[in-house]
């Protein structure tokens, strides 16, 4: 009889590839994301560097004898999907490959146990049960990490707490607190070496307050901020963040596919809870297809909008963000995606771009009956309040009743809610129940940019492509009129890097062009069947 072996230090390795960020960071988020899982209001970390040991606590529900035994199995995990951020203890797993050893101590109850945890080679990695050393004091979990190199940044109390800083930084700010309060009822703390790390507000020459609302609800389940700087901001905080229960999902202006005129100038953050139901499985990314991909693109649609009109109010918005220029678009978007959702059936991961159907558009289930509870209602994302100096007194987000109140079952209401929307900059509307149902747009988008010196026609970004206007070939594609044919070769190209190998990119671009090329027939035959 055979038997079944695993690599543990390869599957380890493997599992540390599939986040964006250092080792540390990770190990370090993930420790502190189960620590929120279990209901702690108070995080402890001690740094020090003589014994080559960091120590973190926290006062959360602890864990059970028979837990802690599974809590060394790989993958082993008690949590439901959409009610947590932290994925298997996998911040402890991952810590096997930087350190001796791994000490964890839990209390629950009476039941108070320690295990010490080692990499013994690529395919064991034994525990044993020792005496507690009394790092718990009434409940909760204590991970101690005994780290191999003496220079590693986790025993550096500055690296800390910039990390903590960057990936919870909700957390650290109270203008969150009026979403989080449901999840965290009494608050939660940093402490680092024994100092308690300082909520800080966000500050700049504007800073306008953003409100996401469900139907049926008066409080705003998701709010946020944006922020305008009269010098450049640092490079690592531009760009608008997106978190749930705290924690820092995705950061920058791509994942929103929006992009200011002086994007190193705005920054902001958007805390939105129900959007933990639609991430990943390694809680590192929002998943894009079926009905939690609805939920999350259904959010991105209503933070699009908000910020869009909230830049044109600044008059930092791009020109190719008018709606004018995207009416333009839109054929040219609608020709690609036909071709898209031919080659996908071929090339399995362009699913995630457009749906298999004509047109590949899909309608987000957003606004059904029932739908409201788990975030698949009606979004209105509204501009709360003014900017800073500004003599227009703004709308407290503790008292969102008037703005955030819709009533879906009233037609009148939610036709006035519309057309506020579109009077009333920095306000968007996703429709919901007993409205119209609209398709949402679930396919390929084009955006232009600049980026001088880059090689790349275009790059895909979320589910757009975003094509380099200063690139040599499309000056000559505007001057011998071509800009069709740049676009789609732009598109293919960018789209080749996800659908095959590197090795089969040609193949793929050669067949994307082709039924290109088909399409055309096809549209010319659509044109007679009319006339």
């Amino acid at each position: 009889m055979g038997e079944t072996r695993v690599d543990l230090q390869h599957l380890l390795e493997d599992l540390r590839d599939a986040y964006p960020g250092a080792l540390e960071e990770t190990i370090l988020t993930e420790v502190v994301a189960n620590s929120l899982d279990s209901g702690a209001t108070r995080l402890r970390l001690l740094a020090d560097p003589v014994t080559l040991t960091l120590t973190i606590v926290d006062d959360g529900s602890g864990m059970r004898r028979r837990d802690l035994v599974r809590y060394h199995d790989l993958a082993a995990s008690t949590k439901t999907r959409g009610q947590g951020i932290g994925f298997a203890g996998v911040g402890i797993k991952l810590g096997l490959l930087v350190c001796e050893d791994v000490v964890t101590e839990t209390r629950r109850g009476k039941e108070h146990v320690a295990s010490r945890w080692h990499l013994a080679g690529r395919h064991k990695a034994p525990w044993k049960w020792i005496p507690p050393l009394g790092l718990v004091a009434d409940h909760g979990t204590a991970v101690q990490l005994k780290l191999q190199n003496a220079l590693s940044p986790l025993l550096d109390e500055g690296y800390i707490e910039g990390a903590l800083r960057r990936q919870y930084q909700p957390l650290l700010q109270p203008e969150f607190d009026e979403v989080l309060t449901a999840y965290h009822p009494k608050g939660f703390q940093f402490e680092v070496n024994g100092r308690v790390l300082e909520r800080q507000s966000a500050y700049g020459a504007d800073v306008s307050k953003l409100a996401v609302c469900l139907a049926r609800k008066r409080k705003a389940v998701a709010i946020g901020y944006l922020v305008r700087s009269e010098l450049p901001i640092p490079e690592d905080q531009r760009g608008l963040a997106i978190s749930t229960f705290g924690k820092v999902i995705k950061h920058g202006w791509d994942w929103l596919g929006i992009t200011p005129a002086s994007p190193d100038r705005i920054a902001g953050m958007i805390e939105a809870p129900a959007l933990a139901a639609a991430l990943t499985l390694n809680k590192g990314d929002f998943v894009r297809v079926g009905n939690r991909g609805a939920l999350y693109l259904g959010y991105r649609k209503a933070i699009q909008e908000a910020v869009s009109k909230q830049l044109a109010q600044w008059g930092d918005a791009r020109e190719s963000d008018d709606k004018a220029g995207r009416r333009t678009m839109r054929p040219l978007e609608r020709d690609l995606e036909t071709v898209l959702v031919e080659l996908a059936d071929e090339f399995p991961l362009l699913a995630s771009l457009v749906e298999q159907r004509v047109g590949g558009q899909k309608r987000l289930p957003i606004g059904r009956s029932g739908a409201a509870e788990s975030g698949q209602g009606v979004l209105a994302a509204s501009i709360m309040g003014g900017t800073e100096g500004s003599e227009e007194p703004g709308i407290d987000l503790t008292t969102p009743q008037e703005p955030c109140t819709m009533q879906p079952s009233d037609e009148g209401a939610q036709g006035e809610a519309q057309r506020e929307s579109e009077s009333s900059p920095g306000v968007a509307v996703v429709p919901g129940a007993k409205a119209r149902p609209r398709p949402g747009r679930y396919g390929l988008t084009i955006r232009f940019e600049s980026h001088e010196g880059d090689p790349d026609l275009g790059r895909l970004v979320e589910s757009t492509v975003v094509i380099n206007d200063t690139h040599p070939a499309y000056r000559r594609a505007v001057a011998s009129r071509s800009e069709g044919y740049h676009i789609a070769l732009a598109v293919a190209l960018a789209l080749a890097r996800l659908a095959v190998p590197p090795a089969e990119e040609h193949e793929f671009v050669t067949s994307f062009l082709i039924r290109w090329g088909e399409a055309l027939d096809g549209i010319r035959r659509k044109s007679r069947k009319r006339s």
